[in-house]
């Protein structure tokens, strides 16, 4: 049963707007052949609007009803290959219909899809799927066939989308099931389950993303990452047109919102930087939002994108294992550039010291919260830490006096220098703010005299010093915080999503 409040923000997307008794009727069939799924999601919206576009994307477009069809055939062709329900299958391509496709296809086989790194190398990717138990992997013919399992291309399948195959069942007896696999940044990826998303958890997305109903998002973001692939289930929710490229490039994102005047564009931070160094003048005046997250903004980049693109920036703050946690709108991130925003409609957001209890405005704990999106576990058994049914994100924040958070760090992130706490997050923004600074990361490296000292690779836009940078973080910061050594680089190690990958980095 919804409340008030989240009605008032399904009607508010046009999500409650009537639907002709036939459409409806589909609606429900499709609901009752696949469940929860995103089968259901496309089979439902070639029900409701089978001739609105569904996708466009580098090899032209798709209605909703084309894809409903297309997916139908390829089901069947899967099922003719051994991919069965309860199937675990892998899943590796980048944006696009392989990648769509596959996902509904795959679900209308009832077969678990296990999102795979577009940047992972072989071993990496044959690592997990032996570790998850995949029977099957479905690629793009640029990454290699894995040993062991029945191997598929998305080429093969767009051969066979328009090709009639055996029949899929006409009612699956479970529901695919949604495997995200973790970024590896610090370790092994682990695969994490989610349980299935309803009403409520769409409700607490868009009480602070107000998306629109049959409106056109431009992914820029990977599409196999949390972020997203939540926003191609709300694209199905919504009945929206996903427009998509298989690599990023800034230029092709802003002609992609102008050419097909997008009102949503969903980013990770780094993608943000790279189309503000964009020349070219773009019309953007149709997007109404610029949605970020996988990795912290930088705290000087929201006046900059308010100042090209309008108030329209929204900047999530989550995890694989979380899902969504908090978002800062234009008018929380116009108060304070740093912060994490505030709890959805549906979303529990508890800040604890380590017995557990509440912290004081102000002061740090550990970030703790709860959704109908929280993932049920790792697939190898282990979990995270748990708090009254809350997960653990692993890092440490603040909440202030109207509950907006401000993420200081992961636990891992917080080094000891000379006996002082720091946050390398804090020290990076410092660094980051210098007009002659692109981007920058901080590490710690053991030191005999002071257990830990930092070490800052600095990616430079005009020429720098190492002392100037260094008395300009000492102007923003405490004296134990300023790095002991810069270090002037081309570019960040970053994976497929856009995070800085730290182990990287030389020591």
């Amino acid at each position: 049963m919804l409340d008030v409040g989240a009605a008032k923000v399904l009607a508010r997307s046009g999500l409650l707007a009537p639907v002709r008794p036939d459409r409806l009727l589909g609606i429900g069939l499709a609901a009752a052949r696949w469940g929860i799924s995103p089968a259901t999601g496309y089979a439902a919206g070639a029900a409701r609007h089978p001739d609105r576009l569904a996708l466009v994307d580098d090899d032209g477009s798709l209605t909703w009803r084309q894809v409903d069809e297309r997916t139908d055939r390829l089901a069947g062709h899967l099922r003719a290959r051994g991919v069965v329900e309860g199937s675990a299958v892998g899943l590796l391509a980048r944006n696009g219909r392989g990648f769509l496709e596959s996902v509904v296809a795959l679900a209308k086989c009832g077969a678990d899809v296990l999102y795979l790194n577009t940047g992972w190398g072989p071993e990496q990717t044959a690592q997990v799927l032996a570790g998850q138990g995949a029977t099957a992997l479905v690629h793009d013919d640029e990454f290699p066939a894995a040993p062991g399992v029945v191997d598929v291309t998305t080429s093969e399948l767009a051969r066979l989308a328009d090709v009639v195959g055996p029949p899929v069942p006409l009612r699956a007896t479970r529901a695919s099931r949604q495997v995200i696999l973790t970024s590896g940044t610090t370790g092994t990826p682990r695969g994490a389950a989610r349980s299935s998303a309803g009403i409520g958890d769409a409700v607490s997305m868009l009480d602070r993303i107000p998306l629109r109903a049959g409106g056109t998002t431009v992914l820029a973001a990977p599409a196999f990452h949390a972020w997203g692939l939540g926003h191609v289930s709300m694209a199905m929710l919504l009945g929206s047109t996903l427009v998509m490229t298989r690599r990023f490039d800034p230029e092709k994102v802003l002609e992609s919102v102008e050419r097909h005047r997008a009102d949503a564009l969903v980013v990770v931070p780094v993608m943000l930087e790279r189309m503000l160094e964009v020349e070219k003048d773009y019309d953007t005046s149709s997007l109404r939002i610029a949605a970020s997250s996988g990795s912290a903004l930088p705290r000087s980049l929201p006046a900059r994108v308010e100042a090209r693109f309008g108030p329209v920036l929204h900047s999530l703050y989550g995890s694989t294992e979380v899902a969504y946690a908090a978002v800062a709108t234009p008018d929380d991130l116009r108060a304070d550039p740093g912060t994490a925003g505030k709890a959805p409609h549906g979303v529990t957001l508890r800040v604890v010291d380590d017995q557990g209890r509440d912290v004081a405005p102000g002061e740090t704990g550990r970030v703790f919260v709860g959704s109908g999106l929280a993932f049920a576990g790792y697939t190898d058994g282990s979990d995270k830490d748990r708090l009254d049914g809350l997960v653990a994100t692993g890092d440490l924040g603040t909440l202030d006096a109207e509950r907006r958070l401000t993420v200081l760090g992961r636990d891992d992130d917080m080094v000891v220098v000379g006996g002082e706490n720091v946050f390398t997050g804090s020290v990076e923004d410092a660094l980051a703010s210098h007009p002659d600074v692109v981007e920058a990361a901080v590490v710690g490296v053991p030191d005999d005299t002071y257990g830990t000292r930092l070490v800052a690779h600095v990616v430079p836009r005009g020429t720098l010093t190492e002392d100037a940078l260094k008395e300009h973080v000492r102007g923003q910061l405490a004296r134990f915080a300023v790095p002991r050594e810069v270090r002037f680089v081309d570019e960040l190690p970053r994976n497929a999503t856009g995070k800085v990958v730290k182990r990287e980095l030389s020591p």
